[in-house]
């Protein structure tokens, strides 16, 4: 869709060459996906088992392009077992240039739909603790299901404000990643609604949230700690001058070079707040490769340990019925960190997870299960989540060949193989897809309804 008069004569006073020097008009629709490194690692191994066409993209580790326009990546099953998570090639790049390291605590201020959580969790290696926030109560949900999928294990996902994360989290990570709510301006080529909607005051109203964002959060970075500020939008007011805006009410913070090869520098006509260093911060057009991001990295100054919150979450006394499934069908988790919420079960990582000041905490680690109640006896049902991300220590495996799978994600029962009756892991080329009940030589379906292929 061709976009507003409006913006076409902003690229042309702004950039050197103007609007058709950055947006090609022979330039393709770019479609992309990243590749989950707790699936598959290195990441870039996906080329050889690609289903489809792909090429690599130069945004972040096993970022691929999909270069047949007619590939179905969504449908096939290592989408549904996390080995990939769709994705417009340069959208990777922010999450990238965090350089989260195994160990560290990490935030994902404005986490859904999940993507750039996926990348964090699987730079973290299943170590430290990542805590994925998304304030908007109605996307929550993609947030919490994509993290499912990708098998995200150490993880506390919270629907919570900026200024609250900030208060309860003073000095607590390593690293923060605030990709920000924005005018948009990236999505032009791909979402009509971006247009239709885009305005000058839509422009000030984001320019304004994003500062208070980046104001509220700052207290949570430790001293010496990294944030990467991103947006998807090409507007000056919400790039450099946000970015220049933060950097004068803080002058604790200082701007680092990225040390990315891609894109380009930003641009000394955008510099609507005052002297930047335009050089430091990264901007991707169509003419690059990708729909369109802008990045800063900024590193806090001083040198201290993460400062520990009150609200440790204590584990709990696996209940009986628990015990005696993960004995026998994950024996390795027996003995590891539970906590009990309500009637459901989490698996907690290894780091400490605090909820301090009452949060509102979505997940906290793994759903491993439920206690069911009725007739004065109480049972344990196993959880999707808990397959999907501990497949490794999964006792029992039942592995399905193409059709197979195919099959499964269509809702369908299969036979058994064989297999001993009671749950089972169900996997596809060793990845999971979810969790199966033999009986009778049959594999009963237990993949949920809600994420089962029906086109």
């Amino acid at each position: 869709m061709q976009p507003t008069a409006f913006f076409i004569d902003r690229c042309n006073r702004l950039l050197e060459g103007g609007y058709d020097a950055y947006f090609p008009q022979d330039a393709p629709l770019f479609r992309g996906l990243t590749v989950n490194p707790l699936r598959l690692d290195p990441p870039d191994r996906f080329a050889k088992i690609a289903p489809f066409a792909v090429s690599a993209a130069p945004f972040a580790p096993g970022g691929f392009y999909l270069t047949d326009p007619a590939s179905r990546p969504g449908l096939h099953p290592y989408h549904h077992a996390g080995v990939y998570y769709l994705q417009e090639p340069s959208a990777s790049a922010p999450a990238a240039l965090l350089g989260v390291q195994p160990g560290e605590r990490v935030l994902d201020l404005c986490a859904a739909p999940g993507g750039k959580s996926a990348q964090l969790a699987g730079a973290l290696g299943g170590s430290g603790l990542l805590v994925s926030n998304e304030f908007t109560p109605s996307r929550c949900a993609p947030l919490l299901s994509n993290l499912e999928r990708m098998g995200v294990r150490g993880a506390l996902v919270t629907n919570e404000t900026a200024a609250r994360l900030g208060e309860a989290f003073c000095g607590y990570f390593d690293r923060i990643l605030v990709d920000a709510p924005c005018s948009g301006e990236g999505m032009f080529r791909k979402e009509e609604a971006a247009v239709a909607q885009h305005s000058q005051k839509l422009i000030d109203h984001c320019a304004s949230l994003q500062r208070q964002l980046l104001d509220e959060i700052a207290p949570a970075l430790r001293p010496g700690g990294v944030l990467v500020y991103s947006t998807c939008t090409f507007s000056p007011e919400e790039d450099e001058g946000t970015v220049a805006a933060f950097l004068r009410a803080h002058p604790e913070f200082s701007l680092e070079d990225t040390g990315a090869s891609f894109g380009c520098g930003g641009h000394p006509s955008c510099c609507v707040e005052g002297p930047l260093e335009t050089e430091k911060v990264r901007r991707i057009y169509p003419v690059h490769g990708g729909e369109g991001q802008f990045m800063a990295r900024l590193r806090k100054a001083g040198d201290a340990p993460c400062a520990l919150p009150r609200g440790a979450v204590s584990p709990t006394k696996l209940p009986a019925e628990a015990r005696a499934f993960l004995e026998e069908q994950f024996p390795s988790l027996a003995d590891a960190p539970f906590v009990l919420r309500g009637e459901k079960l989490y698996l907690l990582g290894q780091e400490t997870v605090f909820l301090p000041g009452k949060l509102r905490a979505l997940r906290v680690g793994v759903e491993a299960g439920a206690l069911l109640r009725g007739h004065g006896k109480a049972r344990f049902a196993p959880a999707h989540s808990l397959y999907m991300a501990c497949l490794d220590a999964a006792a029992r495996r039942v592995a399905l060949s193409e059709e197979e799978a195919w099959r499964w994600l269509r809702g369908e029962e299969l036979d058994s193989g064989g297999a001993q009756n009671g749950w089972t892991a169900v996997t596809f080329d060793g990845f999971p897809l979810g969790m199966g009940k033999v009986s009778g030589g049959r594999l009963k379906n237990h993949y949920p309804k809600g994420l089962r292929n029906l086109k």
